[in-house]
């Protein structure tokens, strides 16, 4: 059967939110996102609590937004950008951490942004892993490496204090920005959809549409 002629799906495949890679790109940065703020921020501060629930908030909007789209395309476009959102105000809480805190911010040309993302982390140990690993090298050949003196200063000893905060921080926002940069893509795609197929009335009509002209024994 010609494609043109296939009947309309009232309720077409959707969900399967756990192969998207914006999924598990959030889901992994809401899983540093919690261990980095029971290390870092105190847990009785606002800020602990929404940038969890920032973290959080872009992992389940995604899901949500995936099993809404059977049945309406503009809530699943709606909840994306909310996850989408989410995840923004996260970035803006991490970076607000590093200039309180006088710690830097991995400018966009800085290659761990790129090793971490080649190395195609999936779980929060293998960012944990790769971080201890950058502070070794750090420690290696950065200012944060061993004194020449037989006493470290106490400059040194917060900087070596500071650099696993700040590695976290950075790469957590190197997540997020893949993550967001795939949610901008997957909300461009969303949008381009609903607007060439609509929503769930227009389906409805189609498919009702088709069922007529059926029993009239005609071709839709």
């Amino acid at each position: 059967m010609n494609a043109s002629h296939e009947p309309t799906t009232l309720i077409p495949v959707h969900g399967g939110y756990r192969k998207l890679k914006s999924f598990q790109v959030a889901q992994l940065a809401y899983d540093v996102t919690v261990r980095f703020c029971d290390l870092y921020i105190d847990k009785r501060s606002r800020t602990h609590d929404q940038m969890v629930q920032a973290a959080r908030s872009g992992v389940q909007n995604i899901a949500e937004g995936s099993q809404a789209a059977g049945t309406s395309k503009k809530t699943e476009l709606k909840l994306t950008n909310v996850a989408r959102a989410s995840l923004e105000e996260l970035r803006l809480d991490y970076e607000d951490y590093l200039r309180q805190h006088k710690l830097a911010l991995w400018a966009k040309e800085d290659p761990r942004r790129a090793a971490l993302v080649s190395r195609r982390c999936s779980t929060l140990d293998q960012v944990s892993q790769w971080i201890k690993e950058q502070h070794g090298q750090d420690g290696q050949n950065g200012s944060n490496g061993p004194q020449t003196s037989e006493t470290p200063s106490t400059t040194s000893m917060m900087s070596i204090k500071s650099t696993y905060p700040e590695l976290a921080a950075n790469a957590a926002l190197v997540l997020l920005g893949v993550a967001c940069a795939l949610l901008d893509r997957q909300l461009a795609s969303q949008a381009a959809t609903f607007e060439k197929e609509g929503g769930f009335t227009e389906r409805l009509y189609r498919v009702r549409s088709e069922a007529r002209a059926q029993r009239a024994g005609g071709r839709p």
